[in-house]
């Protein structure tokens, strides 16, 4: 079905494109939203997309590849934003229900998410993009690379660095914080 929707699209139809905009709307959203950390900005980057999309549509060879296609357009279009505006927003969104925190079930405490949450938002936009693609999308290496047209070795490159620089800005939090020498969590 979406095939057909993407050839529809392709030939001009408003209807189909708009159909296939609401089918993949809301991850669009959640990964511009993990890339940038700013719903405002994520807003904007996903409405670009959308226009790039639209206008770059017809030149899409291959309509198999559209989800692809369509990560790859989000992901430059987070890049510009992020390049637009390199402040980055200090407000701390919770991406799952308030009923959850402090519940088992291996989600974070609010202590950690705000730790991983300063932490992310100090990696390069790059970094960011290969791993949420790799970890909330589950893409593989070679997935990523086809989707963000990159050689598989500076996927594996970005999501390595992207990973020991989160770790090593958790640890080095860690260290400086006041509830560090004691073990205790800040309040």
């Amino acid at each position: 079905m979406e095939r057909a929707l993407v050839e529809l699209a392709r030939g001009g139809d408003e209807e189909a494109f708009a159909s296939l905009i609401r089918m993949a709307g809301d991850r669009l959203m959640a990964i511009a939203f993990r890339i940038l950390r700013d719903v405002d900005r994520a807003e904007d980057a996903v409405q670009q997309a959308i226009v790039t999309a639209w206008r770059e549509l017809p030149r899409l060879r291959d309509a198999d590849r559209f989800d692809g296609w369509l990560y790859r357009v989000l992901v430059n279009a987070c890049y510009v934003e992020a390049r637009r505006s390199r402040r980055w927003n200090a407000n701390v969104r919770l991406m799952i229900p308030d009923a959850t925190i402090g519940s088992s079930g291996g989600l974070l405490s609010v202590d950690d998410r705000d730790e991983l949450e300063r932490a992310f938002r100090r990696l390069p936009p790059e970094q960011r993009a290969v791993f949420v693609l790799h970890h909330y999308l589950g893409m593989g290496h070679a997935e990523i690379a086809e989707t963000l047209d990159v050689p598989v070795g500076t996927v594996k490159s970005r999501i390595h660095y992207a990973s020991a620089n989160l770790r090593a800005v958790i640890e080095a939090d860690a260290r400086t914080s006041p509830a560090a020498s004691t073990g205790e969590r800040p309040a």
